[in-house]
């Protein structure tokens, strides 16, 4: 009777500290034209408890983007503000812009349990990495250099931009993927939606995700 009442115990300590789970972390890197944004929107109304975390940027707004939902659209010098008071993870300079990650969101996100998605360049995702070694990293992929070009080519047109840069640019990041945990090819945005949401169910289960309040390595940030 004993052990069954200490098998009990533990069974219903094992429930508990799973739904003490710190919040994911979920890092979606693509290069341009790859469509990170499309599919990222998608998997967002297919799983509304996620939420994105709102980069600031530089760089003007292209149509459709709103602001505070797609970004937070400074000039150079309050971006600059931002990052003397400390309020970025992580930053980088991508194609002439800045953009910045802010830190109290994400501490807000995973000490609540709650899981948060970000969507930034190869670079932003290892300082990330560095300091959150439990992010899941997702590397999204073109179908295929061809079709990669043809989609930067349409986002280029009407616009003054280096086609030619952009491709180099991405092959560079795409030199990458092996540090990634998890590589999705963007064929089908609905596909690649469905892919990213059955990744992150995935770890939302993995074991090594428990949190028991008596182990010093499994307490919140």
């Amino acid at each position: 009777m004993a052990v069954g009442r200490a098998k009990a115990d533990e069974i219903v300590s094992t429930v508990s500290a799973l739904r003490r789970r710190n919040g994911l972390l979920i890092i979606v890197s693509a290069p341009s034209g790859t469509g990170k944004t499309t599919v990222c929107d998608a998997l967002l109304a297919d799983m509304p408890e996620l939420r994105r975390s709102v980069s600031f940027t530089t760089r003007p707004p292209r149509k459709g983007e709103r602001e505070g939902e797609h970004y937070h659209f400074v000039a150079n010098e309050q971006f600059k503000r931002e990052l003397d008071r400390g309020n970025f993870v992580e930053w980088a300079e991508v194609h002439g812009n800045l953009y910045g990650t802010p830190r109290d969101f994400i501490d807000r996100r995973m000490r609540a349990s709650k899981d948060t998605v970000l969507v930034i360049d190869v670079q932003g995702a290892r300082s990330i990495k560095n300091l959150f070694p439990e992010a899941v990293l997702i590397f999204l992929l073109p179908p295929s250099l061809a079709e990669l070009k043809r989609r930067l080519k349409m986002r280029a047109y009407g616009r003054n931009e280096d086609v030619g840069l952009r491709l180099r640019n991405a092959l560079a990041e795409f030199s990458c993927y092996p540090t990634y945990d998890y590589l999705v090819v963007n064929d089908d945005v609905a596909k690649a939606a469905s892919v990213l949401r059955g990744i992150i169910m995935a770890e939302r289960h993995r074991a090594n995700r428990l949190r028991f309040p008596a182990d010093p390595d499994t307490k919140t940030r």
